[in-house]
């Protein structure tokens, strides 16, 4: 690689964000661009997260890019293995691997306001852009809690992103911490082999059963032979959650009816009372995201597993100590304790035009515009930005939209002729959050009564589109200029869109 390359786009990440990003500037015909990717392979969260048991809760057919649709899909939920593939498959298919510069991790981004471009510092040297996208995703940098004396444990720990596959549990005592999806898919994968796992929960999440199963060969040859039905397929998943979303967005008290599935689940597999209370929620369903497992209650009531309803406090040697004073002696500690989502670690590593970091820029809350561009930095747009999570359906459909508002921007970006930017007015940011926050506001994921890590330390849900993915693309369909001032080269001031005209 040169030593300043430049590039009329950086793409940062190679996971669903960067690649689909990739193809969509293929598509745009833009062929000058880097996909930067501090590992050695692409896959995102889906190559990070290999632990035992690893898969996805959203069906694989929604689970996939519509213009890159896969009819050999082996499972209704698929494994994290096969996602992986299918993401080296998609580089493959679309040529991508000669935009990849892999072991490139990005160490600062700076606006260089003078030649209008960002300087890119990555591990293996400097690289300047016209544009970047950051699709470094949500999922991406595990969270660790501070827990005292964890450092001085004598044995295993580890995250569950960060698997070590070197280490054989087989026959150890396991502290598992935390009861998320993470958690709930590693529990019944390794407690068979433990010889005791101990499960260190917080607050319990609802958990409904995964209907899943094997897709037949001759579902495989139908979609093969005739693609509209894998459309057909896809499309009734969709219409499924889009009906779906009012309950979660207007109508809260509509899912008792979810809860008493949910309760019915824990019931089956739980006949101890005193457990089954305490894996029991005591909010609304949805308020936390859903999980899927027929497995993991199951794993529970096994005799080899304890439930401990408190968090880790502290660790004592080799002993783990919960907030209520249970003590148990473990060889190993496996925590699943999420990611950074609400306060993107990228952040701190780009420098915007007026020379603060985006993390110094949203030190109050993240906030973007269309949750794609933020105020303060030119020609920075990012993938799966600030409240674009969903909670009932499939991420992919986000990214799309996401980056069908890329293409516009770009073309947009062209238009003006060599050398401008383009930076979103504080106020249309100001305008678009407002919306979304006022929306939240009788959402069950801020009125459902729980604690989740959709919401910021200021309480506030930063994370979730609070509507359906139509009204998303609906939303993202176009680039409104009345929405940006356009920043020429070597000034550095905006000028007003109706200074163009």
């Amino acid at each position: 690689m040169a030593k300043h390359e430049h590039v009329r786009v950086a793409v940062i990440g190679s996971g669903f964000g960067g690649l689909g990003a990739a193809v969509r500037l293929r598509r745009e015909g833009i062929t000058d661009f880097v996909v930067l990717e501090r590992a050695d392979s692409v896959g995102g969260t889906w190559r990070d997260n290999s632990y035992p048991g690893c898969a996805c809760d959203v069906p694989s057919h929604l689970y996939s890019f519509s213009f890159a649709p896969n009819p050999d899909w082996p499972r209704v939920f698929s494994g994290q293995s096969h996602i992986r593939a299918y993401l080296e498959h998609l580089t493959d298919t679309f040529g991508l691997r000669p935009h990849l510069r892999l072991n490139h991790e990005v160490l600062l981004m700076r606006w260089i306001t003078e030649a209008a471009h960002w300087e890119i510092e990555t591990s293996r040297g400097i690289i300047t852009a016209d544009v970047v996208v950051s699709a470094t995703g949500p999922l991406s940098d595990p969270k660790v809690p501070e827990v005292s004396g964890l450092d001085s444990f004598p044995g295993k720990v580890f995250h569950s992103a960060r698997w070590d596959h070197g280490y054989d549990l087989r026959g150890k005592r396991v502290a598992v911490i935390g009861t998320g999806a993470s958690a709930i898919q590693i529990v019944p994968a390794i407690q068979p082999d433990v010889a005791r796992l101990t499960l260190f929960q917080r607050t319990p999440p609802w958990v409904l059963p995964r209907a899943d199963r094997a897709i037949s060969g001759a579902e495989r040859w139908l979609h093969r032979k005739v693609p509209a039905t894998a459309v057909a397929r896809r499309g009734l998943l969709w219409g499924i959650r889009e009906l779906q979303v009012q309950a979660f967005t207007k109508r809260p008290d509509e899912l008792g009816l979810v809860e008493r599935v949910a309760k019915a689940n824990i019931a089956r597999a739980i006949k101890d009372p005193a457990l089954r209370a305490r894996l029991t929620p005591s909010y609304r369903i949805g308020c936390k995201r859903i999980l899927l497992s027929s497995t993991y209650y199951p794993a529970l009531a096994r005799p080899n597993v304890d439930v401990v309803s408190s968090g880790l406090a502290e660790v004592r040697g080799s002993a783990v100590v919960g907030a209520d004073g249970a003590q148990t002696e473990v060889d190993a500690i496996i925590f699943g304790t999420g990611f950074h989502v609400t306060d993107m670690p990228i952040a701190e590593r780009v420098v915007g035009a007026d020379g603060i970091t985006l993390a110094e820029a949203w030190k109050d809350g993240m906030e973007s515009l269309r949750g794609a561009t933020a105020a303060g930095f030119p020609n920075w747009m990012t993938v799966i930005g600030p409240n674009t999570g969903l909670g009932n359906s499939s991420m992919i459909l986000m990214i799309e939209a996401q980056l069908s508002y890329l293409g516009d921007y770009l073309r947009t970006l062209g238009s003006l002729g060599p050398g401008a930017a383009l930076t979103p007015r504080p106020a249309a940011v100001d305008a678009w959050n407002h919306r979304v926050q006022e929306r939240m506001k009788r959402t069950v994921w801020n009125t459902g009564g729980c604690t989740s890590w959709y919401l910021d330390d200021n309480g506030r849900n930063t994370t979730i589109w609070p509507g359906t993915t139509t009204e998303f693309r609906r939303a993202t369909r176009a680039v409104d200029l009345r929405e940006y001032d356009v920043v020429p080269a070597r000034t550095g001031k905006p000028r007003d869109r109706e200074a163009l005209r």
